[in-house]
């Protein structure tokens, strides 16, 4: 049984790449955690996937004993989180379940647009914030500046700031000593009936699902009957274990702890995230407040590139969002392509890692649509729906107008590159809505449409800066706007899955680039073969493949040139029955490179 008063449960926050995991790494290490031999780089990134991108996917929590400089030993539950824009659902319910926050700072590049993202999701959930200044052993660290910076963007008091290098080592025993003094320790009464908040859940393939736990009053024993108040579903509690990094098992959970535990759960469908858990006999008066649930804003199609793997992608489907509560999916099937999934993702780089998981962890190719985002038809008759895949828009006379989902965009940007900034973001439809200065970064708030950040925009804006701009977002609502369904035509067979919607003064020279695009794609048939891009009924761009043309006239050796002529007549007529009945083969990669937009 731990004291209340030893107790401190943390979450490190900071934008990608300031060093949020090596700094947990250190934590883990100088506290003697694990052993050194079992140390490794990024030791809380478990998938390969976030080793190898060098990113926070999942949350995730170890529990670090820490005998302070007071002589007490204390216990402190660490949460890691991801720094991504598109996992942001994941650090927001991160910040729930503990007290305080570490706020992690690069000291050579100041606060970036998702540290700012995530500091307020920290200072919603009411943090004591202590700032921590990374990278402080690099020659170009500017402490001075970067301390300003803060104070100046986020409005936090920066004075006692801790400098450190996570890499080398240095400051990290300062680290722990701030942990224990400036953040406070839970709350919670033992002798409460028992209320704990499922923070998360997966899949362990030999223990059933595994749930994740902050406990805020009462206590939690094996051989528990409990109840998830949601769902109102009963279970036995069959093991209790704190994660130093690998499960410790434990008797018994009190007031302020993190832990784990499994109850013979089936399927992750049963654990919602956010749920209160408590006794089934002696039950808690109230729930805690849930999390907001988080709305997928970018689809795209999945389809198995060989459609005997169909089934094997179902299940596949099926156990990832097992893992994952914010991917969401439903059965769809398209001429070209046949039968797959229409999935819905948090953002671009959450639709990555979906697809390279599957294609990775259960070796299944697959072709992924152009993604697309919801919109909003108001029909004539009065009613709204909702337009999640192009291909499926019903006949205009019958629609009014057509909403789009826009965002308000946050990008940081050194000032050298702010007119290439701004002008990625006119051309992209925005509308400016704000620009102040913090230092030599400038500070561009814009509203611009979703459809055209999901397709190519953060590349863009990478590379018209360098690589040193920063990028967040969130959705503000639907606007109404000159919206049009363009469909690509190929041998006048519409193509399905390369249809898109676009603004229609886009629409001609987003036509165009299709079809020069495709031209280069699609291998040259026996036949001439037209590549249209149309709206409704009219052709706004075309391409056309010439013809293979094979020597017919090979055998003839000089005589009449009449015997020549017959042969190519002959060859003619077939060309102009092929031209009629002839079936054109798109392949694969030509799908895959012509989703690929580029200005």
């Amino acid at each position: 049984m731990t004291d209340l008063k030893n107790i401190r449960n943390f979450s490190i926050v900071a934008h990608i790449d300031h060093g949020k995991s090596t700094l947990a790494d250190r934590l883990i290490q100088l506290t003697g955690t694990v052993a050194e031999r079992d140390m490794k780089a990024q030791m809380l990134d478990s998938m390969d996937i976030e080793r190898e991108r060098g990113i926070t996917i999942k949350a995730n929590s170890v529990r670090i004993e820490y005998p302070a400089q007071d002589g007490q030993t204390y216990i402190l539950n660490l949460i890691d989180t991801p720094g991504h824009v598109d996992f942001a659902y994941e650090v927001s319910r991160s910040m729930r379940a503990v007290e305080g926050s570490l706020l992690v700072v690069d000291a050579t590049q100041g606060v970036e647009a998702q540290t700012l993202a995530n500091v307020y999701q920290a200072i919603d959930a009411d943090h004591e914030i202590v700032p921590v200044l990374n990278k402080i052993d690099l020659p170009a660290s500017e402490p001075e500046q970067v301390k300003a910076n803060i104070e100046d963007v986020i409005g936090i008091d920066a004075s006692e700031s801790i400098e450190i290098s996570a890499k080398t080592g240095l400051g990290i025993p300062d680290v722990l000593e701030a942990i224990v003094k400036r953040l406070p320790a839970p709350t919670g009464d033992r002798d409460k009936p028992l209320k704990a908040m499922l923070v998360d859940s997966w899949y362990d393939s030999y223990l059933g699902v595994v749930v994740l736990i902050r406990v805020m009053d009462g206590v939690i024993k094996k051989g528990d009957k409990i109840k998830m108040m949601k769902t109102g579903a009963a279970y036995g509690v069959d093991k209790l274990s704190v994660l130093k990094p690998q499960m410790v098992d434990i008797a018994e959970l009190g007031p302020g702890e993190i832990g784990i535990f499994t109850a013979s759960i089936k399927q992750v469908r049963d654990t919602k995230v956010g749920d209160t858990i408590t006794h089934e006999k002696k039950p808690c008066a109230e729930a805690l407040p849930g999390f907001k649930p988080s709305i997928p804003v970018v689809f795209c199609g999945l389809f198995p590139v060989d459609a005997a793997d169909f089934e094997d992608l179902r299940t596949a489907i099926e156990k990832l969002s097992l893992n994952d509560a914010s991917f969401s999916s439903e059965m769809e099937t398209s001429a070209a392509l046949g039968f797959g999934f229409r999935c819905g993702f948090l953002g671009l780089l959450h639709l990555e890692v979906i697809r390279d998981r599957l294609e990775r962890e259960y070796d299944i190719d697959l072709i992924t649509t152009a993604p697309s985002v919801i919109y909003k038809l108001h029909m004539k008759d009065g009613s709204v729906e909702d337009l999640h895949n192009p291909a499926d828009m019903p006949d205009l006379t019958y629609v009014d107008h057509i909403e789009e989902p826009r965002i308000k965009a946050t990008i940081m940007v050194p000032d050298d590159y702010l007119g290439d900034v701004l002008k990625l973001c006119q051309d992209r439809r925005g509308i400016q809505m704000d620009l102040t200065y913090a230092g030599s970064r400038a500070m561009v708030v814009y509203d611009l449409p979703l459809n055209e950040v999901v397709f190519d925009f953060y590349d863009r804006l990478k590379s018209v800066t360098k690589g040193y701009a920063s990028f967040d977002y969130q959705m503000i609502g639907y606007r109404e706007d000159n919206l049009v369904k363009m469909q690509i035509l190929v041998n006048d067979e519409p193509v399905d899955a390369l249809s898109t919607m676009v603004h229609r003064e886009r629409a001609e020279s987003r036509g165009r680039a299709m079809c020069e695009k495709l031209k280069d794609l699609i291998p040259r048939h026996m036949f001439k073969i037209p590549i249209q891009a149309a709206i409704g009924g009219k052709v706004i761009a075309r391409e056309t493949l010439a013809a293979l043309r094979k020597d017919v006239t090979a055998k003839c050796y000089g005589g009449d040139a009449t015997r020549k002529k017959k042969l190519l007549e002959k060859q003619k007529a077939g060309k102009k029955k092929m031209r009629q009945f002839g079936k054109v083969e798109i392949p694969q990669e030509a799908f895959i490179n012509a989703l690929k937009m580029d200005d």
